[in-house]
């Protein structure tokens, strides 16, 4: 079966003027129009290709990338708007169409939204939508209490960040936690911290425990190597001093220069912190 919004690796059937069909001739082809085919391209060969609706809502196939696929979200900029919806980049030549019900804010020709790709079921029909939080599951979670995930930035809010977990659930980065500097739809690595009862989830930039501070050791040393032996920092340094110069927090910071103080790997003055050279 020919999925929709999906990759498909699929046969070549048969050549012809419009292109390569893709897959049994007896049960469901595709076109891969001949400007995406590969050359050299033969019957009886594999090929992975996306498959979505073209202009006339039939299935076309095509070797270009597409920045989301079904039941992803991603961060797309607006090419235009009509009197039906709006119109996303998403990387192929017939643009993604947001109907306005499933924009919560009318959106604007050159801004970027965050949105959910899903197939709707009416008009059979990829089809976007702004209204993230009904796409996300917080009920089911596949994570746990220390794991690496991926995070897509989503939204600033009073407490924090909101972003999105591995594609499926919403977490949140408390501003206390956030050291770095990020933008919605960037993707970062996280770690998931502490589950509520709720099934609300605290997401960490960085490793909880002694593994974080480790690397958080190497990256202060360096930091001194890089800058000659000496860094304006000190136990009462700013967080967001620390953050520019390290992008770590000031909890980790703090661990981390009293473990290398402790090694006698450096040496604290009301200055800043110098590192301990050994003739």
């Amino acid at each position: 079966m020919i999925e929709l919004g999906k990759y498909n690796t699929l046969v070549i059937s048969r050549k012809t003027t419009q292109g390569l069909y893709l897959g049994d001739p007896d049960v469901e082809e595709v076109l891969l129009p001949w400007k995406y085919a590969p050359a050299n391209a033969k019957e009886g060969d594999e090929i992975r290709v996306f498959v979505y609706n073209d202009s006339e809502d039939r299935m076309v196939a095509t070797t270009l990338e597409p920045k989301i696929t079904l039941h992803q979200f991603a961060y797309l900029r607006v090419k235009d708007v009509t009197a039906h919806g709006a119109f996303l980049d998403w990387g192929l030549e017939k643009d993604l169409f947001v109907p306005f019900r499933e924009q919560p804010r009318q959106m604007t020709k050159g801004k970027s939204y965050l949105v959910y790709l899903y197939l709707d079921e009416e008009s059979e029909r990829l089809v976007a939508s702004a209204r993230i939080t009904r796409f996300l599951n917080n009920k089911e979670l596949t994570v746990k209490e220390g794991d690496e995930v991926e995070i897509l930035i989503w939204e600033s809010t009073e407490l924090g960040i909101n972003v999105i977990i591995n594609q499926r659930h919403k977490g949140l980065i408390y501003h206390n936690e956030l050291f770095v500097q990020v933008h919605p739809g960037d993707v970062r690595r996280g770690y998931i911290g502490k589950i509520r009862e709720d099934n609300k989830i605290d997401v960490l930039l960085q490793k909880p425990g002694y593994e974080n501070i480790e690397t958080n050791i190497e990256k202060i040393l360096q930091a001194l190597h890089e800058r000659g032996g000496f860094l304006p920092l000190t136990d009462k340094s700013e967080p967001h001093e620390i953050a520019k110069l390290l992008e770590m927090s000031k909890k980790t910071f703090k661990k981390a220069i009293g473990s290398l103080y402790k090694q006698r790997s450096i040496r604290l003055e009301e200055d800043g912190i110098y590192l301990v050279t050994t003739s």
